[in-house]
């Protein structure tokens, strides 16, 4: 089975383009964050930039209601590609190939000003926003025993 699930943050704006035969294809990239562990390094990357590629309709939805900073929730496949470079070196790529995308916040989070459909709010509710103790603060590094 290939199926890739990610929520992120899109790094640029989708470019669109369309090919020889006219199917639109959008191409963008999305930051999703890494956990940082206690071991981490200082400078260490706390994000993975990850390319994405969705083709006609979605690549039109793209184009129409995504930009940078936008959090969304991707569902593809991962894909494996080559090309010969201008210079005629061979380049290889990987992506993930976009099969649905869904909002993953709320108009009143999103930073790049992007629209809220549906009129809905989106938010999780506190008790899914991260562990939380018994008696309502958040759990840090400091409480587990192990």
């Amino acid at each position: 089975m290939n199926k890739v699930i990610l929520m992120g943050r899109l790094a640029r704006d989708p470019d669109v383009r369309s090919t020889q035969s006219g199917k639109s294809v959008a191409r963008m990239t999305i930051a999703v964050d890494r956990r940082v562990s206690r071991n981490a390094q200082p400078g260490q990357p706390t994000a993975d930039f990850l390319n994405l590629v969705a083709w006609e309709r979605m690549a039109e939805f793209c184009q129409n209601y995504l930009r940078k900073g936008t959090k969304i929730l991707v569902e593809g496949r991962l894909q494996s590609r080559s090309y010969e470079a201008q210079d005629g070196s061979k380049r290889y790529v990987t992506e993930v190939s976009v099969t649905d995308i869904e909002f993953a916040e709320s108009k009143s989070h999103d930073s790049s000003g992007g629209q809220n459909f549906g009129g809905g709010q989106f938010d999780a509710p506190p008790a899914a926003q991260g562990p939380q103790q018994a008696f309502g603060g958040p759990v840090t590094d400091d409480d587990i025993p192990f």
